[in-house]
């Protein structure tokens, strides 16, 4: 019972995290207007990351991820990551067909380099995610396993909701629909892209 009431705990703080708005949801709505399907594909490519991540944690190794200078190459990069995707977008409206014309179109692979990129995401797991684990760990290496798993199921269905939104909307409003998404989404990722290099300017100042 105590264990039930754990995993109630982590689903909805597990929630509370993929469903901020945040570079990977603004790629996987962008994503889906290609494909109902391309939401999956971010969240398998998050869960490469995530899962070496959830045992790095587990291992306790968690705190080398509040390092300053770790703090400041992984904002830096990923700030720059993400402002290349979101003039690759913006430049993408410019086509006929937006969607055929982004590197939204591979899915996985931004799932991957964004959740590498996201500061945000890695310090979640050194703080929050280490203090889930560190719960999870006292039902056992079973008690581990089972929460990692459900944590992930968390981002993949609502990875998977939105690229299926973001899929019908296009299928049902047309082209412009798809620019309208591809700009706003393109929009976000430059200001979460400045936002990262400015905090890993203020971390080195600091």
């Amino acid at each position: 019972m105590a264990f039930i009431a754990f995993l109630f705990q982590a689903v909805i703080i597990s929630l509370s995290g993929v469903m901020a708005p945040g570079p990977i949801t603004a790629v996987t709505v962008g994503s889906g207007a290609k494909s109902p399907h391309a939401g999956a594909l971010v969240a398998f490519g998050h869960g490469i990351v995530e899962f070496p991540l959830m045992l790095f944690v587990f291992f306790g190794l968690g705190h080398i991820l509040g390092l300053g200078y770790v703090k400041i190459v992984i904002f830096a990069l990923g700030g720059a990551f993400l402002l290349l995707m979101g003039v690759d977008m913006l430049r993408s409206l410019k086509k006929a067909d937006p969607v055929s014309n982004s590197n939204t179109g591979k899915p996985l692979a931004a799932g991957i380099l964004l959740s590498l990129g996201n500061a945000y995401f890695l310090i979640w797991w050194a703080t929050v995610g280490a203090t889930l684990i560190s719960k999870a760990v006292a039902f056992g290496l079973l008690g581990f396993l089972v929460f990692a798993v459900v944590h992930w199921l968390c981002d993949f269905v609502w990875f998977y909701i939105l690229s299926i939104v973001s899929y019908r909307g296009g299928n049902l409003l047309g082209i412009k629909f798809q620019k309208a998404v591809f700009g706003i989404c393109g929009v976000f990722l430059l200001i979460f892209g400045v936002k990262f290099i400015g905090d890993a300017v203020h971390i080195w100042m600091g």
